[in-house]
């Protein structure tokens, strides 16, 4: 495993520090979950906007569910 430093004011580190106490994990665990999910949120959007912009040019196709197993045989 790997480490990155940060640079923060005393003030963000007791305020990292608090809010992963209150989570009950450690300032590292807390930091790279927070971390990752943050990631995961942008991409999220990324794949909505794209997805509105697709239906908002009538590119997106919807079926029902009687279509789908029709289609897979169902």
């Amino acid at each position: 495993m790997t480490t990155i430093t940060i640079r923060l004011s005393e003030e963000d580190k007791e305020l990292f520090k608090r809010v992963s106490e209150n989570k009950n994990m450690t300032l590292s665990d807390w930091a790279r979950n927070t971390l990752v999910e943050s990631i995961e949120d942008e991409y999220d959007l990324e794949v909505i906007r794209e997805y509105e912009e697709a239906a908002s040019k009538g590119l997106v196709k919807y079926y029902t569910a009687d279509e789908v197993e029709r289609e897979l045989g169902l």
